[in-house]
């Protein structure tokens, strides 16, 4: 008769072991901390005055949470852009193309339809109220005169620019923001690689065919959602859906502070499903659309809080 005996202690204590490893890596992984041990570390060795001068995203939180914007929510909301003269944002759908005004406590204004696109994915507002539009199928970008009045708009109008990247299928440029002290728009790619670039622009057209590839910016996001500039300090603001993080990069590319959308963090009461879009208007205040159509408002508070400095 066989008789199975009983794992000495030491193998019970290593099958322990392999587990509780086996679990740590599991949460890290579900929960990103390998991509916030980099960004934590920069944080910390930012100086009072650097945090001051800059966006400081740690002393923002939720004001307005997963407000749904109504009648979108068959139509997949993708990337968010503030409208200085308006005081309006903008957002484009996919699913149905269409761009979408809405109001900074998330009321939908207006429905503007795109015709000609196949799968718009970012939206930007350039110079005199003029918007540019990515079609991430096709693989093009648009810039359109845009005034109270528009209802429609149509890409052959657009003279549409070729982005290249012919094999990036459903991995392209999603995020596209316009830089106004720079005179060029940012564009984002999303992954496979992740990378940003840079075109020349005076706000009403392009002035260059060529995509300039930006530095490294020290990303290391598993995805490029959205991009939008801080008219105040020229900062960029790096939304990534699927590291549920919202990154500020310095002028140089360099990461300087970052917000979690994870539940319980930042005022969050739950995580941000699927991020795709992000704004901010001249008073810093920070607006984010999810797929299918929720719309968030994150405020700062008086007093960011305060991290001891290094030494």
């Amino acid at each position: 008769m066989f008789t199975r005996r009983p794992l000495p202690r030491r193998s019970w204590l290593t099958l322990a072991l392999i587990g509780a490893l086996a679990t740590s890596a599991t949460v890290v992984k579900l929960l990103h901390l390998d991509d916030r041990t980099e960004l934590w570390l920069s944080e910390y060795r930012q100086t009072q005055d650097e945090r001051a001068a800059s966006i400081w995203l740690p002393g923002y939180k939720a004001t307005l949470q997963g407000k749904p914007l109504a009648g979108l929510e068959n139509d997949e909301t993708s990337d968010l852009a503030y409208n200085p003269v308006t005081g309006t944002l903008f957002t484009v759908t996919g699913k149905k193309p269409l761009l979408v005004e809405i109001s900074r406590d998330g009321e939908v204004l207006r429905r503007i339809e795109l015709k000609g696109f196949s799968n718009p994915e970012g939206v930007a507002v350039l110079e005199n109220g003029n918007v540019a539009v990515i079609d991430e199928r096709r693989r093009n970008l648009s810039i359109f005169e845009l005034n109270p009045l528009t209802r429609e708009l149509d890409l052959a109008d657009g003279k549409p620019f070729d982005l290249g990247f012919p094999d990036g299928g459903n991995k392209g440029f999603e995020g596209i923001a316009w830089d106004p002290s720079q005179q060029r728009l940012l564009l984002g790619k999303e992954r496979n690689p992740t990378a940003m670039f840079s075109l020349a622009s005076n706000g009403d057209s392009l002035l260059s065919d060529t995509l300039l590839p930006l530095p490294d910016y020290a990303l290391g996001l598993r995805n490029l959602s959205a991009l939008t500039v801080d008219p105040r300090t020229g900062h960029i603001l790096v939304l990534s859906a699927q590291s549920n993080l919202l990154l500020e990069l310095d002028d140089r590319g360099q990461p300087l502070s970052f917000i979690s959308l994870l539940g319980g963090l930042n005022g969050l009461d739950k995580r941000i499903p699927r991020a795709e879009g992000v704004a901010m208007d001249e008073a810093g205040n920070i607006y984010v659309v999810s797929e299918p159509n929720l719309f968030y408002v994150f405020h700062k508070s008086a007093v960011a809080p305060v991290v001891p400095e290094e030494g």
